[in-house]
């Protein structure tokens, strides 16, 4: 799975280089996200704005995450492409994370 990730103004910006979260990569996707934020602090924010597929082990990926850094951190969500927002909205997802239009810019020389 490809995530790389980044601090921007106090949080960790976690973006998703892959088109799909689906079954075949939910495991890896859930790894991936533990190894990157494990030893972080503060809010963790996901990038997906390049992700235009989420089926319900996606879905529950996600909200797996949400579970893993909570209570002391939240899980926040941005650039949510048109079928990913309408997953959100359809299964009321939306109300349970925060949503950002845009994901904050990257900071030079932070890339992880």
């Amino acid at each position: 799975m490809d995530l790389t990730s980044d601090p921007v103004d106090g949080a960790l910006v976690v973006r998703v280089n892959e088109d799909r979260i689906d079954a075949a990569v939910a495991i890896q996707f859930k790894d991936r996200m533990r190894e990157l934020t494990v030893d972080r602090t503060g809010t963790v924010i996901l990038d997906l704005g390049r992700v235009d597929f989420v089926d319900s082990s996606g879905l529950g990926a996600i909200v797996s995450v949400m579970k893993f850094l909570a209570p002391t951190r939240k899980l926040e969500l941005a650039a949510l492409t048109a079928n990913v927002g309408k997953v959100f909205r359809l299964t009321r997802m939306d109300s349970v994370f925060a949503i950002h239009e845009n994901a904050p810019a990257q900071e030079i020389g932070n890339a992880q």
